[in-house]
């Protein structure tokens, strides 16, 4: 086929292949990566008018799951895919972050990624050949881009990595790490981890980095034979007179207000004033060149704290490079949640709270992958008002998908599994205010707030944002991030973990990428801020609540033989459906016969658990029981003694004293109290309540029962069991 070309490389011991020229011709650059059986296109396309006025890259990255690629159909009744769901969001995100710093920085060109899922073979995740199969599509398209990139998975099973682990694999890992980076340096990191030290991630880094240079260079090969060229980078024209004289009106200011300790709202307002003041004074001498005034006083304020931190060892609100902001820990400030915390780190603040569910809450999770349950959520929430800014109100962003997300992550390890704690766990971060690293604020309002619901979590987690100032060989190191420091820095690196070691670890870097020894430094300025944060978290709660929450579902755990199931639940769910109904408890049954009840009151657990006890009760001889009259016969009466199991009272059975008619003793639906005599041949029931009454007449002998005659007009059963 004309224009068709294609590379391979085999990793992990399956074959990796890249073709262009066959499909999507139309785009600007299109690539297929196959995995083994699992398939992603990935296509690109700018515009070709510049997007004028825009102070940022014009790019979006759409992930796309076809459920046809798995072999399924779309649940619901439109059967046909929607808006993207959790999964899409988190994926689209690790395609954008390694990628977006690599485009020139005046590209202004509106820029759209569409990475589609066309097979997936139960094994190889997608989400990472979308980012391979994107930057590929760069690289053979007409847009500038500073790549390759390439994406891989690290587990680790046995003390031994593994890249591009399968999904069966993953589970018996204590790694999950994916990882982009050039063929020089690592641009992007995320995972989570059980409590992993920092030289086994640095480690796992490594190994990544191997594979990444080999599925790069794969892709330049590829960019060569396609041989299409750029476009051009729009140029920056620079006019030395406008510079001159904005840095003259602006730059003492500027240099000033940075080195005044102010609350944020109080250095935007000077900021603000700086940038108007400016603007009035150059109005005439410059007329439409607004935009590029206020690039300008970016790129003043941008330099002069960046040198401010290299030079003189100083950070925006005077603290140095090691330092933590001051740390507030709040306890059980919502009275009727199951649990909650307030935890405020200097002008970051996550009010969290935790509520207790049972089996019906757990989420439905529905994809390529067989429909499963999740029983551990976290949600985060960033309102506008947090940074003082009007907002709409709509479902979360992007950005809040994939900071609760990773707030999951770090937590998630820590809870006991569903037979020790048998409860769904949902968290909700709602960030009141925010001035840098709200998703770590997250983290330790949601370890606290764990606690003080009394889940037996393992340890407490911290979380902390490492920032990267660097200017040639002058690096700077920064712990505990402002939200200033992240926007005009070099990297964001969050870190979770509890004393034990790591959880969860996020990693952006702006600029082209870091050396390892960068990163080990970063690592382990980081340990020592978490430790500092836990020491403050358990000054205000050091370990789960021995108690729940009064508030909360109580769990009681019973197990029944599997052949009962089925007359627990009874036909239709009717009697399961009629348990719930008269207790108020809620009744969950597994396959294995484990029956989970929960109930906000002992009450209506413990008679929720006696009726189902009934119900799978087998019958003993000698035993006594409370039934209901049932149906009534000359010969005597039929009780149901156990649910479900009905046995004769005879008519000689039911008083010392001659009984002409049961109808003079019992009516339907009377309760008497009765004795399992025998289960006759035909495994028929004989009960008597003769036996149970103190006899008038008697010498003190007891007097002996004697097997029932039988009538033939009673009902023939067969064995009950």
């Amino acid at each position: 086929m004309e224009g068709f070309i294609s590379k391979e490389i085999e990793i992990g011991g399956r074959k990796l292949s890249l073709e262009t020229g066959r499909l999507a011709k139309q785009a600007s650059g299109a690539v297929m990566v196959r995995y083994a059986d699992t398939m992603v296109l990935a296509t690109v396309v700018a515009t070709e008018e510049a997007k004028e006025g825009v102070d940022f890259l014009p790019l979006s990255v759409e992930y796309r799951e076809k459920t046809a690629a798995a072999g399924k159909i779309p649940g619901g009744f439109i059967k046909r895919e929607g808006r993207p769901n959790e999964k899409e969001v988190l994926s689209a995100r690790l395609i954008d972050r390694p990628i977006r710093p690599l485009f020139p920085k005046k590209w202004n060109y509106e820029t759209q990624i569409v990475a589609t899922v066309f097979s997936f073979d139960g094994e190889n995740d997608p989400d990472i050949l979308g980012a391979i199969a994107s930057s590929a599509a760069l690289v053979v398209s007409d847009i500038p881009f500073d790549g390759p990139i390439a994406e891989v998975r690290v587990g680790r099973i046995e003390g031994q990595f593994v890249v591009n682990p399968t999904v069966q694999q993953l589970d018996k890992s204590d790694m999950d790490l994916t990882v982009a980076g050039t063929d020089d340096s690592i641009v992007m990191v995320e995972g989570e981890s059980h409590e992993v030290s920092e030289a086994d991630l640095l480690a796992a880094l490594e190994f990544a980095h191997k594979f990444i240079k080999e599925i790069v260079a794969v892709q330049k090969e590829l960019a060569a034979l396609v041989n299409k060229p750029k476009r051009e980078v729009p140029k920056d024209d620079v006019n030395e007179s406008l510079l001159a004289d904005v840095k003259a009106l602006s730059f003492d200011r500027i240099h000033g207000l940075n080195r005044s300790v102010v609350k944020k709202a109080e250095r935007s307002d000077r900021t603000k004033k700086i940038k108007e003041d400016v603007l009035l004074a150059l109005a005439e001498k410059y007329p439409e060149q607004e935009a590029k005034i206020a690039e300008i006083l970016h790129d003043i304020d941008k330099d002069d704290m960046r040198q401010m931190i290299l030079k003189e060892g100083k950070r925006l609100d005077g603290r140095g490079y090691k330092n933590v902001r001051p740390i507030t820990v709040e306890i059980g400030v919502l009275p009727r949640t199951h649990g909650s915390a307030l935890f405020t780190r200097g002008e970051t603040q996550s009010l969290t709270s935790v509520t207790l569910g049972t089996k019906l809450d757990e989420q439905t999770i529905d994809g390529l992958l067989p429909e499963s349950t999740k029983r551990f959520m976290l949600h985060y929430n960033f309102p506008g008002y947090s940074v003082g800014e009007v907002s709409r109100m709509t479902g979360p962003g992007r950005r809040e998908i994939g900071h609760g997300n990773l707030a999951e992550r770090a937590l998630k390890n820590l809870v006991p599994g569903e037979k020790e704690f048998p409860y769904t766990v949902r968290i909700v971060s709602d960030i009141l205010e925010s001035n840098g690293s709200s998703s770590m604020a997250t983290v330790c309002a949601g370890s606290l707030a764990l606690m003080d619901a009394g889940v037996p979590l393992a340890r407490s987690v911290a979380g902390i944002a490492m920032g990267l100032i660097k200017e040639g060989a002058d690096v700077a190191v920064i712990t505990d991030i402002l939200g200033n420091e992240d926007h005009l820095g070099d990297m964001d690196f969050k870190v979770a973990g509890t004393r034990q070691g790591i959880t969860a670890f996020q990693m952006d870097i702006k600029i082209r990428g870091i050396s390892f020894e960068i990163m080990q430094r970063a690592l382990a300025q980081a340990k020592e801020g978490r430790e500092h944060i836990l020491g403050i978290m358990e000054q205000g709660i050091a370990e789960p609540r021995k108690e729940l929450s009064p508030f909360a579902p109580r769990m009681t755990s019973i197990k029944i033989p599997v052949d009962m199931i089925g007359a627990v639940i009874g036909p239709g769910g009717k009697m399961i459906k009629s348990i719930v109904q008269q207790t108020g408890a809620e009744v969950n049954i597994e396959d294995d016969g484990s029956v989970i009840i929960a109930a906000v009151t002992a009450e209506s657990s413990d008679k929720a658990r006696e009726m189902i006890e009934r119900l799978v009760e087998l019958p003993e001889v000698g035993k006594v029981y409370k039934g209901s009259v049932k149906r009534l016969m000359d010969f005597g009466v039929f009780v149901e003694f156990l649910p479900g199991k009905e046995g004769l009272l005879h008519i000689s059975q039911i008083d010392h004293k001659r009984v002409n008619k049961v109808e003079d003793v019992f009516k339907i639906g009377d309760e008497v109290e009765v004795k399992l005599m025998e289960v006759d041949d035909m495994g028929r029931y004989n009960l008597s309540r003769k036996v149970l009454i103190e006899n008038p007449d008697s010498d003190g002998h007891e007097e002996e029962y004697r097997p029932q005659h039988r009538h033939s007009d009673r009902p023939r059963r067969g064995p009950h069991r």
